[in-house]
């Protein structure tokens, strides 16, 4: 026989408290003093409460069927040098836009804040959302020259970080995976047959996601035979991209159009006649080029997401235990990299990447 479930109201009826205020000291209202959240908490684990999940999945689709005449409003806080500036940035445009579609498909506003406005300090823009009644906050596209801790008043926030910077203080991030981006690429690469694997990134990009671009390439490279291991090619380098090339003759490159585009047409390559290539930051949707896209507007969906969370469970403040979720690039075939390395490659311009 199934037991009789534990519910707000008997523990309400046992700490001699409305079932209201028992529903707001679970959720760790901070409207409740912290000694009463604690004692009823407590009341509850002893009792054995647990809350009905079939309850909390009905609460939840009436709030996102009913209209809402005031939405919440979630703020969407970044640093660039320059108010929208982050909109021309690779990956960037797509966090905020799947960022504002999961917001308003949950009921919410997303409103801008740009942290460089004059005058505006860490904790005049904590003070101005907290007045406003703006609990939720997502930290975007901030530079990694601007890397400063950000002093906010935590407590009074849920937050949530996309991307890497800055690293101060330690929110719940969310963030490309791009260890898996660079070694699913490395094994389709491998699996195809190709021996002769080169690397070019700019030192900036993979700076930015501290070094796991290289420590992925790295990691993949050690599969290889020690005679077909080629060192990654930094972007800017002292060396030129030419004689890099004919010294190491890669059978294939892996890296982002912008970082090759010119050096492949001051040597006049044919992509894929003279060498394949492999694009990890994949933009073309015609099958010409083989790569991994990013999934940039996930990214930002599930920071939303997890911010929602938060605010639903009142969780507010720096975590005692970071933790960051990673989402997985998608691989797609293209004719840049012909798949065995010896199959017939369709006729390509030259310097076409």
């Amino acid at each position: 026989m199934n037991e009789r479930r534990v519910t707000l109201a008997d523990i309400a009826r046992e700490a001699g408290v409305h079932v209201t205020t028992v529903s707001l000291a679970l959720r760790n209202h901070p409207r409740l003093p912290e000694s009463t959240r604690l004692r009823l908490q407590n009341l509850a684990k002893l009792r054995g409460y647990t809350p009905d999940p079939w309850l909390r999945a009905l609460v939840a689709y009436r709030d996102k069927v009913s209209s809402r005449h005031s939405p919440p409003t979630l703020a969407y806080v970044t640093n660039w040098n320059t108010r929208w500036g982050w909109k021309q940035a690779t990956a960037h445009p797509d966090f905020y836009a799947g960022a504002l579609a999961k917001a308003t498909e949950l009921g919410f506003n997303l409103e801008h804040f740009w942290m460089r406005e004059p005058g505006l300090t860490h904790g005049r823009l904590s003070r101005i959302l907290y007045a406003r009644g703006i609990n939720g906050v997502i930290i975007a596209s901030h530079v990694r020259e601007i890397d400063v801790t950000l002093h906010f008043d935590w407590d009074r926030f849920s937050a949530v970080k996309i991307d890497y910077f800055p690293h101060q203080p330690e929110l719940p991030n969310v963030t490309n995976n791009q260890l898996q981006i660079i070694r699913l690429a490395m094994e389709k690469i491998m699996a195809a047959g190709y021996r002769r694997i080169g690397f070019v990134i700019d030192e900036g990009y993979d700076i930015t996601v501290d070094n796991l671009w290289r420590v992925g390439f790295l990691w993949e490279q050690q599969k290889l035979p020690a005679e077909c291991r080629i060192p990654a090619y930094l972007v800017p380098n002292p060396v030129h991209f030419d004689r890099w090339f004919h010294r190491y003759r890669p059978e294939v490159i892996i890296s982002k159009a912008d970082f090759v585009a010119e050096p492949f047409r001051a040597m006049a390559l044919r992509i894929p006649r003279d060498v394949a290539y492999v694009d990890i930051f994949l933009e073309d949707q015609t099958g010409k080029t083989a790569g991994v896209r990013q999934n940039h507007s996930t990214v930002g969906a599930l920071a939303v997401e997890m911010l929602a969370e938060q605010l639903q469970h009142n969780k507010r403040g720096v975590p005692a235990i970071p933790t960051t979720t990673y989402v997985e690039g998608t691989w797609f075939d293209g004719a840049s990299c012909p798949m065995p390395v010896h199959a017939p490659a369709a006729p390509a311009k030259a310097g076409a990447v």
